[in-house]
């Protein structure tokens, strides 16, 4: 096995402190018995409770959570089937155009998104609200999903699917009973990347949201302007508790799934 040099272990130590500490300065603070938040006063988790009591906080929290389950089930459905046509579709006309209209977003800047979305909806005369982020939200993320299940699709043995059709499948039956149960650690990193992006979305949704549907981002940013305050702190402490606990989750799920496949897979075998 290969050394790491003390370069690269230097490099690494970096490169997690630089992205780390400040998310662990930030969690220690949120339980700062003081408003300051650069002066320790003691532990506690008032500012916890504080936040609980916050009705625009809670709202935005609402907000958010349903443009993310909606958008990122949209995104992922869409996704799935735009990975499906460009592994699984062969050569066709109109490939190209198709899959660059996929993987535009991957490298349009959000801003020009946003700013094409908004002027869309005005065009057609749609009134920004939830709706709106989410159409917009299931635009951008779409091309996540797509990108994540083609890598899965590409590997794939399409044997299996062939030995359904064999069998007296139909395609439906062969995708919904062999290709979707293997592909599935990947549909749900998809989803789980699709939420993560719509939870985290701030640029996209200033344009699409309206006065009466403010998420989260958006009012963390409002009230950062004014100063940050302990309760941002506890704030964002929750939220990088529900996404590390997301990402734990998944990565059981999966290894969970790979594993009973290469089970099932061997049981086969014998």
């Amino acid at each position: 096995m290969r050394r790491l040099s003390w370069f690269n272990v230097t490099s690494l130590t970096l490169g997690f402190a630089f992205l780390y500490i400040p998310i662990l300065i930030l969690v220690i603070y949120s339980f700062n018995e003081s408003r300051l938040v650069t002066v320790w006063a003691g532990f506690s988790t008032k500012w916890y409770g504080t936040l609980l009591q916050n009705q625009a906080f809670l709202d935005a929290a609402t907000v958010t959570l349903k443009v993310g389950v909606i958008s990122s089930t949209i995104a992922t459905i869409l996704g799935t089937m735009a990975a499906y046509v460009m592994v699984r579709g062969g050569r066709f006309f109109g490939r190209t155009l198709f899959s660059g209209m996929i993987y535009a977003p991957l490298v349009m800047p959000e801003v020009i998104t946003g700013l094409s979305l908004l002027l869309l909806f005005i065009a057609i005369g749609l009134d920004r609200g939830i709706f709106t982020i989410v159409l917009a939200h299931a635009t951008f993320s779409m091309c996540y999903v797509s990108v994540v299940v083609s890598s899965r699709l590409v590997s794939f043995d399409k044997s299996l699917e062939e030995a359904a059709l064999d069998l007296g499948c139909t395609p439906f039956d062969a995708f919904k009973s062999v290709t979707l149960p293997i592909i599935a650690p990947a549909v749900i990193s998809g989803w789980l990347l699709a939420f993560t992006l719509s939870l985290d979305d701030l640029v996209i949704a200033s344009f699409a949201a309206g006065p009466s549907s403010t998420t989260l981002p958006i009012k963390i940013y409002s009230a950062v302007r004014l100063g940050v305050t302990p309760e941002i702190n506890a704030l964002s402490t929750i939220m990088i508790g529900i996404v590390a606990f997301g990402v734990i989750t998944a990565s059981l799920v999966s290894k969970r799934n790979i594993a009973r496949i290469k089970r099932d897979e061997q049981n086969a075998l014998k």
